[in-house]
């Protein structure tokens, strides 16, 4: 089985929660394969019930659900064909098709008998939707494409050597230059093959980036095959919008420009295209913000923003088999910067980080900033040798910034306020949890006192 850092997430749940367990994720990230294998490896009894292969569940859970949770029960027993121990996981797979089971858990819970986990593909699910359920009944695990470490791990990197790599970032050490090299040449090697996780044991089982590519055609496909299920006007502005991205992005400034759609300068005719194929995990819009400070998403202009595709793979697949040739001899004048752009903002997004990027007439633009550390941190992508070249960030760097990182194919190396790491690096890259202040809040001493 794959290494994914989600494993940890479910498990957790599978050995102590209380809760109902919700796994959301874009089509092919691998959620139903995951949960499934962690269930078996603890032995745990459980009964699966997937509503896109077995269709005719919803004849038998959507009435039960207008009733109350003993008539569901009932029916829950029934579909199972088999007796049910109190401690079974109940696992409800494809949940968009019978979303109205969200409504319901926080009885299902209550009642304590059988534990519940569901997944649910994004794609024509609004992410809202799938979160309504009452809190403190449902715990969310959010799974994305394999990030650059898994990848990694799946190819043989040991935990030596990113424990190491770790160390290396937090102190600035320069990596040494055979193990730098050969991260990168794999490095190279996840842009064409991305993350999904079909492609990524494709490739490690035969190194064939002719049928990789396939598992990416599949993949697009199942993709437009949800977007068939809206009437036609709406399958259309799908469609197009998704299949601009990939010209949008070879642009200079990659800004999605809509109007290339239809010709029109109307936002609004397209704006729930952007959004639906945002919620359904597919699509990764960057927006621009106009104040360069916390919060970012004060200043977010909806309007205005980057597309990148939610895997570099399937990007790199759209562009050709050129393209991917070009990549993996690393040919001279390939223009790799919308590879790396998506990259960045896969791994971003993968971590936990909202994603910006801010624009200055004047000074330039900052591929991303992010909320890194309780301040705005400015982000460079750089995929040729003027790696160093940068004249946007180090002028916002000298005039505001305390520090900024630029990311390329070369070694570790500080400037100034400027610091520069290999791309492979941005895997250490996470969004900070809140902090939890340890001990509860007691006003009752303003009570006592007698005091207002």
């Amino acid at each position: 089985m794959l290494f994914r850092k989600a494993s940890k997430e479910i498990v957790k749940w599978i050995e102590s929660g209380k809760d109902a367990l919700l796994v959301a994720g874009a089509r092919q990230v691998g959620k139903t394969y995951l949960i499934r294998e962690l269930l078996k490896e603890r032995k745990i009894d459980y009964v699966e019930f997937n509503f896109v292969k077995q269709p005719g569940l919803l004849s038998i859970f959507k009435p039960a659900l207008e009733e109350d949770e003993k008539t569901f029960l009932e029916n829950l027993r029934i579909a199972s064909r088999r007796v049910l121990r109190d401690d079974t996981v109940v696992f409800f797979d494809e949940i968009q098709e019978c979303k109205e089971i969200v409504t319901i858990v926080k009885f299902l819970v209550e009642h304590g008998k059988y534990r519940y986990v569901m997944s649910g593909s994004l794609l024509g699910v609004e992410l809202r939707d799938l979160r309504s359920a009452p809190v403190g009944f449902m715990t969310t695990v959010d799974m994305y494409p394999m990030d650059l470490e898994e990848f990694y791990i799946a190819n043989g990197l040991g935990e030596d050597v990113i424990v190491s790599l770790r160390e290396r970032f937090e102190k600035e050490i320069p990596v040494d230059d055979f193990v730098h090299k050969t991260l990168i040449d794999a490095f190279y090697k996840y842009l064409i093959v991305g993350g999904m996780p079909e492609a990524v044991q494709t490739f490690k089982d035969t190194g064939d980036y002719n049928l990789v590519r396939r598992v990416h055609a599949k993949i697009g496909r199942d993709y437009k095959r949800d977007f068939t299920r809206y009437e036609k006007e709406k399958k259309l502005k799908l469609i197009n919008t998704y299949n601009l991205i990939p010209s949008e992005l070879d642009q200079k400034n990659k800004r999605y420009v809509f109007t290339r759609l239809d010709g029109e300068l109307r936002f609004d005719r397209y704006e729930n295209s952007f959004l639906w194929l945002a919620e359904a995990g597919v699509a990764l819009p960057v927006y621009n913000v106009t104040e360069a400070e916390i919060p970012l998403e004060a200043s977010k202009k909806s309007n205005l923003f980057k597309l990148f595709l939610s895997d570099v793979g399937m990007l790199t697949s759209m562009y050709g088999t050129s393209t991917a040739l070009k990549l993996l001899s690393r040919e001279k004048g390939i223009n790799c910067g919308a590879m790396f752009e998506n990259f960045a903002a896969q791994e971003l997004k993968a971590h936990g980080f909202d994603l910006y990027y801010y624009n200055n007439k004047k000074h330039g633009e900052l591929d991303f900033l992010i909320d890194y550390q309780g301040d705005v941190l400015p982000l460079e992508i750089k995929s040729g040798k003027d790696y160093q070249s940068h004249s946007a960030l180090s002028y916002f760097c000298a005039n505001g910034f305390a520090k900024g990182y630029v990311f390329s194919d070369y070694n570790i190396s500080v400037r100034g306020n400027i610091h520069y790491y290999p791309i492979y690096m941005m895997m250490f890259l996470h969004a900070q949890d809140i902090i939890e202040e340890k001990g509860v809040l007691d006003l009752s001493s303003l009570s006592s006192s007698g005091k207002a």
